[in-house]
């Protein structure tokens, strides 16, 4: 055993060190002549330093120098890569090199640059490698030119895929075997080239483990190159390992909450084949709950049952209640501020209540919403009540709604029905009179995008039916139909799959809206119910629901009839060939509000904008000229949704 055996110094030491610590400092007060006596005393040196030494002597004089400069010469597709990755480069800053260690490091450098142009497919490169003395160059003393002619490029003539374990002889997963295969990235004729090759084993991996075999891996894998023929044959073998099944979901860190309420809300399908998507599918609905902080799910691998492996959930979960203030900004409605209660179980319920009070420019609002867990098909009780005033065309509308129903979320689809009760109250000179009324509510929405949050292509269609009696005035029946889609298209046709290259294309945006309330002329409907549009998700170009019916006395009201269409072009931003996260776009939009559809008559909006793929979401930036009012106007907001 090693010990420190601490050692006390008698007090003159410190004295002795304090003294000549100041002699040494007076040393630097000394004349110049007589430093220069001191440095002409001899020294060892390496073998090669005299002209290192005689460098340092020059940038001593002015700003040092680096020992040397690399300049690489030849075709673009290389030249950067071996610019950046020499291992030669890490050693130009010392300045104490030689021209014998400098010789040394150019044999190790043109090795190293055959290494390099190999991983990117050319393995019969012609290189030339000369060092130019440059005693005037205010870089390095010294340059070092490589020159490359990178030859003929290699690509590759045969790929062969095999299996081992459960999947290599299991009828069943013939369709994931020759998914596999399909999805294969380096096929035949394409370059071969290192970062290629890896990209394509990773990326069939993450497909066999996706499904059934969490457990698989790669076995064996060869690259065989045929430099004279220019040609790579490519083998893998995969391991699939057993097949497994989702068994019991395991939660760990649970108090305040019911452990079955967490497995109703998971929704993991025990029983069914593993899938890695339906583990995040389960895992993200635990996440947005509300009654976790964080939420981490893995399969037992280890439990020795592949045929009913656990699901191990482990939880932290979030208070009982809280307060949430926020704070945001949009050009429709300016700046605004917002407090959030939360109560993840209220008293003989047991329900989720969430109550907001949000305040901007135009809009006021108290609202709550109310929540039960969900049953184990999925479906949940809700119940919510809202009080808003907000500038709606020319009037200030105060309105009011109660709902109840019930609503389901799985997959890519929600499903709702439910009672609802509104009134609204118009306030303004010759406003419209007051209405209410009780509706019988279906809604659906189904996303299928690559990315719900940045969709790159897809489409989203929601609709929505209600019918109803209005309570104020002569009650009379009503039905009202809306329905919204969008729809992101790639343009241009390329068979390269890799998703980098995807991610370039150019895509179209379109989207439609369309609105009808059906009833008598003499039907007292809240304003609430009917439509207007404009703003940033709508018609861009117009102020917020600015577009509507228009009355004989110039007031803007809602209409009975809605139409929205528009069309934007988004272009990703390339720079010096690499994808960045900025897109410019081009759009027009078109919108119309009336009470009868033959007097749609629409407003026009165009414009261009950019996006840029912040952090936290999606940040979206257009500068709108509006046809109909002949004015500019910009629209910012943040985040996707649909």
């Amino acid at each position: 055993m090693l010990r420190v055996v601490p050692v006390f110094a008698p007090a003159w030491l410190p004295a002795l060190l304090f003294f000549g610590v100041l002699l040494l400092q007076g040393c630097s007060l000394l004349p110049k002549k007589e430093a220069a006596k001191d440095t002409a005393a001899p020294a060892l040196v390496r073998s090669g330093d005299t002209a290192a030494n005689e460098t340092r002597k020059e940038g001593d004089k002015g700003s040092r120098r680096d020992a040397f400069t690399v300049d690489v010469r030849g075709p673009d597709t290389v030249r950067e890569y071996l610019a950046l990755h020499l291992e030669i480069q890490r050693y130009r800053t010392l300045d104490d090199l030689g021209a014998t260690e400098i010789s040394r490091l150019m044999v190790a450098a043109e090795t190293n640059a055959r290494e390099l142009l190999g991983t990117l497919g050319y393995f019969t490169p012609t290189l030339t490698l000369e060092l130019n003395e440059t005693p005037a160059s205010t870089k390095a003393p010294r340059e070092i030119v490589i020159t490359v002619e990178p030859g003929e490029l290699t690509r590759v003539s045969n790929v062969q895929l095999s299996y081992g374990g459960a999947i290599a002889d299991d009828p069943t997963a013939e369709a994931q075997r020759d998914s596999i295969r399909t999805a294969w990235a380096l096929r035949p004729g394409l370059p071969f080239t290192q970062q290629g090759w890896d990209n394509a084993k990773a990326t069939a991996l993450r497909s066999l483990t996706a499904k059934r075999f969490p457990t698989g891996s790669i076995e064996v894998s060869r690259a065989e190159v045929d430099a004279d023929r220019y040609e790579a044959r490519l083998s893998a073998t995969y391991q699939s390992g057993p097949a497994y099944r989702f068994g019991p979901l395991v939660l760990r860190g649970t108090e305040r909450y019911d452990a079955d309420g967490a497995r109703r809300i998971a929704q993991l399908p025990t029983g069914a084949d593993y899938d890695q998507q339906k583990l995040l599918d389960a895992q993200q609905r635990l996440a947005s709950s509300g009654y976790y902080d964080s939420v981490f799910l893995t399969l037992d691998t280890e439990s020795g049952n592949p045929l009913a492996a656990p699901v191990i959930a482990q939880l932290r979960e979030a208070p009982m209640q809280k307060v949430v203030l926020g704070a945001g900004f949009t050009t429709d409605s300016g700046p605004r501020l917002s407090v959030d209660h939360i109560h993840n179980r209220l008293p003989l319920l047991g329900w989720r209540a969430v109550s907001r009070l949000s305040v901007d420019t135009d809009v006021k609002s108290l609202s709550t919403e109310w929540n039960a867990i969900p049953d184990d098909h999925g479906w949940r009780w809700f119940a919510g009540a809202g009080l808003k005033s907000e500038t709606s065309g020319s009037y200030v509308v105060d309105s009011g709604r109660v709902r109840s129903g019930r609503s389901k979320s799985s997959g890519h689809i929600d499903r709702s029905y439910f009672l609802q009760y509104d009134y609204a109250q118009n306030r303004g000179t010759n406003a419209p009179p007051s209405a209410s009324a009780v509706t019988a509510n279906w809604g659906w929405t189904g996303r299928y995008f690559d990315d719900n949050a940045v969709p790159t292509r897809g489409f989203g269609l929601a609709l929505e039916l209600a019918a109803g009696y209005t309570l104020t005035g002569e009650q009379l029946p009503f039905t009202r139909t809306y329905a919204r889609w969008l729809g992101v298209l790639p343009l241009g046709f390329s068979e390269d799959r890799d998703a980098a290259t995807l991610a370039r294309r150019s895509r179209l945006q379109l989207r439609a809206e369309a609105g009808a309330v059906s009833a008598k002329d003499s039907a007292q409907i809240p304003s609430t119910l009917m439509f207007l549009t404009g703003g940033d998700t709508t018609v861009r170009g117009y102020s917020y629901r600015q577009i509507g019916t228009v009355r004989s006395d110039g007031q803007i009201v809602a209409g009975r009839y809605l139409g929205v269409v528009s069309a934007e072009w988004q272009r990703p931003f390339v720079y010096k060939d690499k994808l960045t996260e900025w897109e410019s776009v081009v759009f027009i939009d078109a919108g119309a509000v009336a009470d009868k559809p033959g007097e749609l008559k629409p407003k026009v909006g165009v414009g261009v904008g950019a996006r840029w793929r912040s952090p936290v979401g999606p940040v979206q930036a257009d500068l709108a000229y509006g046809v109909d009012t002949k004015k500019f106007r910009l629209h910012f907001r943040l985040g996707f949704t649909f």
